[in-house]
């Protein structure tokens, strides 16, 4: 909690203060009371309550309530510190109206009217004043929670594969010499991802549409690279509408394809990818030959991380003998 008061607080503090100030005008009236009580009493009870709330705000709630989380000493410091405040502002009151401390008979029973009139004078103020700060906490708190998500993101998102332009050059330079025209489709593939690669770099999701195009371009990278090694089918059984995917994830998805799958020339790795309502399911045939290249990718876990900051959803992997699923949720963002 915030222990400095700000300006919307002492805003607060000057509207309840003045309204209390002009009712006890009222009630000073009614009951003739003198001038000097009017110039004398509503200051000194104002200003003490100002020092009092100060003083819970700043020492007796952090001191006993945020460190020490002691309810017992905050309990005993309170009724103490109220006590000893109303006590001061009866005295006051009682010599601006003319009288003495001799005319007390019972000590006891003036510090308990003292703990009352401490309660009449700062219940209020103090009450809306700690109400105020306890969701001016609680909002900074979501704020920096969501500034903690989307650093997260970020620094999820970041973790794109570095030797993927590596690969892509060695086979674009394998082109040059014996495919041009190949080489010129194949540079134009990859400027499409570069420019999609910056456009979305700051993006948490994206749409499903713009995701499914970016791995048609992908797939051509993968089919010039490695040939006839891999087959890739793209079924689309729902529209594409307003349906949205953590940004990258099918190239994440369509990377571990390659890297966990290396064909042996004679068996095809097939890899379908089906959209249904929900869900986006990709499945792959599993290689005798499995790929001893190792993994520096996003991979399955940094997918796991970032559904779990993005929705309530959670991917879902089945690792059989033959094939290899990922179903992963198709994300509806709230309007």
């Amino acid at each position: 909690m915030n222990t400095k008061l700000n300006k919307s607080d002492w805003i607060i503090l000057a509207i309840v203060f003045g309204t209390t100030i002009i009712l006890g005008c009222f009630d000073y009236y009614r009951e003739n009371n003198k001038l000097i009580e009017y110039i004398i009493d509503f200051p000194a009870s104002t200003i003490l309550s100002i020092i009092v709330i100060l003083i819970f705000i700043q020492k007796i709630v952090p001191a006993f309530l945020v460190k020490r989380k002691n309810y017992f000493l905050f309990f005993i410091a309170s009724l103490l510190l109220l006590t000893l405040v109303g006590t001061l502002d009866n005295v006051i009151g009682r010599y601006s109206a003319g009288g003495n401390l001799s005319s007390i008979k019972n000590t006891l029973s003036y510090l308990n009217d003292g703990l009352y009139n401490a309660v009449d004078m700062i219940g209020l103020p103090l009450g809306i004043l700690l109400i105020k700060k306890f969701y001016e906490g609680q909002q900074e708190l979501l704020e920096t929670q969501k500034q903690q998500k989307e650093n997260e993101l970020k620094l999820l998102r970041s973790q794109i594969n570095p030797h993927f332009l590596f690969n892509n050059l060695n086979t674009l330079d394998s082109l040059i010499d014996s495919n041009p025209t190949k080489a010129k489709e194949y540079i134009n593939k990859l400027s499409l991802i570069y420019r999609y690669l910056i456009k979305t770099k700051d993006a948490e999701v994206m749409e499903l549409a713009s995701e499914i195009e970016f791995a048609e371009n992908y797939i051509f990278l993968i089919k010039t690279r490695f040939g006839n090694d891999y087959e890739f089918v793209i079924e689309k059984n729902i529209s594409l509408v307003d349906k949205f995917i953590p940004t990258g994830a099918l190239q994440s998805l369509l990377e571990n394809v390659v890297k966990h799958n290396k064909s042996d020339g004679k068996n095809i790795i097939k890899t379908s990818i089906l959209i249904n309502e929900g869900w986006l399911i990709i499945t792959n045939s599993k290689a005798t030959l499995q790929s001893k290249e190792e993994s520096f990718g996003t991979g399955l876990n940094n997918l796991r991380a970032r559904y779990k900051l993005l929705s309530n959803e959670k991917i879902q992997v089945h690792n059989m003998d033959k094939k290899f699923e990922v179903f992963i949720p198709i994300i509806k963002l709230q309007g």
